[in-house]
């Protein structure tokens, strides 16, 4: 029963159109929207304005070049749909390093793998129930990036990504008419770190900002069918952040970000008969970034997340963060908790997720975790960042 109803989530993300009256927007490749660290996970799932760390690759790599450490190294793991399944998990490797001794570029790669279980395929056939063998259905991504410091105070850096989406791994070809999808996307991205500056008594200040258009590329095929064509989930991010320093051990991080999906959305269409119904407008994934500005309520297609972090000693840190969807695009809201523990080069990172909406989520009440690895040194940043 539960790998029947992973199974029907799995199709649903894959060929669905939308066609109901809130005209909600599904991507392939979804994946690529569920945040793969534990840090993240406890901000409320921000990560384009946030202070460096290992796992900037997924949310801004312009930030890797105002890092403490001069290369760093992160895994992560997080427990999905963990209410029906116990083999649904996410997967995230991610290494940075700086090139050259200037300490004006990085360089970074990473890998994240989702794992949607394994799933028995049946065939009825007459009133007999035959085993057609098992399906392992998974999708991965694969980056490279290299960011630059444009000035003291400002970085860009351009990220390529090769997707692989496999929901229909094993399953009968000659039935489905259905094959794994690939592409390639392209992420630019932007980053401002203020420099230090007094705000009152001993206590110093200084902003963040960050920007990112992301997944930019061609639709996933999964079939020879243009009708099963999928957008990538292309999105906008913008974040400020605000970091209070009350003395070299104690730092006070708030950060607020919003995000808004570049893919048209469905629309009312109608036909030389007279009946109206709603499809997916065909446009390049280029057309489809600028005309979903357009989209019917598009306003109420942006997220927001706020979130605050307490560091001592850039040895211990406490996260909450919080999460708001509109109820007509998809009703996601939701209390986020995490802390960190790091010792000399090595770190630990863990969060929680807290349902506030009467939707349900796939994360609620999981536990997920990240483990890091900072080696090479530290950088001329590292003081900046104390």
């Amino acid at each position: 029963m539960k790998k029947s109803i992973l199974l029907l989530t799995i199709l649903c993300f894959a060929l669905l159109k939308a066609q109901d009256n809130r005209y909600a927007i599904i991507t392939g490749a979804p994946f690529l929207r569920i945040s793969p660290d534990a840090r993240s996970g406890g901000l409320g799932d921000q990560g384009v304005a946030t202070s460096p760390d290992e796992y900037s690759q997924y949310w801004n790599p312009s930030k890797y070049v105002f890092g403490s450490s001069y290369s760093g190294i992160g895994v992560s793991y997080t427990p999905y749909m963990n209410k029906l399944t116990n083999d649904v998990f996410l997967l995230n490797g991610t290494f940075y390093t700086f090139l050259g001794e200037e300490e004006r570029s990085t360089v970074a790669a990473s890998i994240y793998y989702f794992n949607m279980g394994e799933i028995q395929l049946n065939e009825l056939i007459g009133n007999d129930i035959v085993e057609k063998g098992t399906s392992k259905p998974n999708e991965f991504a694969i980056d490279l990036s290299y960011g630059l410091k444009l000035a003291d105070v400002y970085s860009m850096a351009v990220t390529a990504r090769y997707i692989r989406s496999d929901l229909f791994n094993n399953v009968d070809n000659s039935y489905a008419q259905t094959k794994a999808a690939n592409t390639f996307a392209v992420d630019v991205t932007g980053y401002f770190q203020s420099n230090k500056t007094d705000v009152f008594k001993n206590y110093q200040g200084r902003w963040r900002a960050g920007w990112g258009i992301f997944n930019m590329g061609p639709k996933l095929d999964y079939s020879d069918s243009q009708e099963n064509k999928s957008y990538l989930p292309t999105n906008l991010r913008l974040g400020v952040g605000y970091d209070l320093f009350f003395d070299s051990e104690n730092k006070l991080g708030l950060t607020f970000e919003a995000t808004k999906l570049l893919v048209p959305a469905p629309k009312d269409v109608t036909d030389s008969n007279g009946t109206t119904h709603t499809e997916v407008p065909d446009k390049s994934f280029i057309s489809g970034m600028f005309s979903s500005f357009g989209n019917k309520d598009a306003g109420k297609e942006i997220t927001y997340s706020i979130a605050g972090e307490y560091t001592f000693k850039n040895a211990f840190a406490f996260r909450t963060g919080y999460f708001y969807e509109n109820p007509d695009k998809g009703g996601r809201q939701y209390i986020t908790l995490g802390a960190g523990l790091k010792y000399q080069s090595f770190g630990i990172d863990f969060s929680y997720l807290i349902t506030t909406a009467s939707v349900n989520n796939a994360l609620d009440n999981t536990l997920r975790f990240g483990l890091t690895w900072n080696f090479g040194g530290d950088t001329s940043s590292s003081y900046d960042n104390l």
